[in-house]
């Protein structure tokens, strides 16, 4: 009885009330987030996950720029009927060197985490072109210009190091071939050794099907196609991690 009668009093004084809300809301929020300053990593480190090459850098860059992500979203909830439409479920690790993150919260067209590699290089092309040539119910603007858009190279290293300061592990060498693996990951003929050494799993085309420039189409369908491609999910056990 004598708590309720404490309690009564303090829920009668605004101003106490006030202060002892804001105490229990900081108690409460140190408790939560002090330890997460003692943690290496928040994140689970998943195999294969790795920065995104300077071409797909790009390409994610014109994603955001023409609001793709406002009508896609990248993130598979762990419910059977996305987990059968779209496949596995998205990890943690498989936004850790997004910033921001495009998960998104709207579906207007599908999700695209694992839409890499599930159409070729043509389609992702024409769809861009002409949405309804290949998707006859899409409500997609064209951006067909894309196509004559000559990508800038030129600040490719610099957009490495201003992920690098947020945390995104690109080393030196990364930085120094920025341009060069650029021009590479679109260029079939092109020495791509150092690339391939640098970032595994790349996927190397002339994306847009135009061999006389780097487009920015290049740089998006790059991006596309990587997408949900890093993680090898018959090794991974939801339960354990990688078997």
């Amino acid at each position: 009885m004598s708590i309720l009668k404490h309690h009564s009093k303090l829920e009668r004084n605004a101003t106490v009330l006030l202060l002892a809300s804001l105490a229990v809301v900081a108690i409460g929020g140190i408790v939560e987030i002090a330890p997460l300053f003692y943690l290496q990593n928040t994140v689970e480190e998943v195999d294969g996950m790795r920065p995104y090459t300077p071409l797909e850098l790009a390409g994610r860059d014109i994603y955001v720029r023409e609001g793709c992500y406002a009508c896609h979203s990248q993130q598979i909830r762990p419910f059977r009927d996305e987990v059968e439409r779209y496949g596995h479920y998205s990890l943690a690790a498989e936004s850790m060197y997004d910033h921001s993150f495009q998960w998104g919260s709207k579906r207007t067209g599908p999700d695209l985490a694992r839409v890499g590699g599930r159409y070729s290089n043509e389609w992702h092309v024409q769809h861009m072109i002409e949405p309804r040539s290949v998707v006859p119910e899409s409500v997609m603007p064209s951006y067909a210009f894309l196509q004559d858009k000559v990508l800038d190279v030129h600040g490719a290293s610099i957009h490495l190091i201003a992920n690098q300061a947020v945390g995104v592990p690109y080393t030196e060498d990364m930085v120094a071939n920025a341009e060069a693996d650029m021009r590479a990951q679109a260029d079939p003929d092109a020495d791509t050794s150092g690339l391939q050494e640098r970032y595994p799993k790349v996927q190397i085309a002339d994306f847009d099907g135009n061999r006389r420039a780097l487009t920015e189409m290049d740089a998006l369908v790059a991006y596309l196609q990587m997408l949900g491609t890093l993680v090898d999910f018959s090794t991974y056990d939801e339960t354990a991690g990688y078997r």
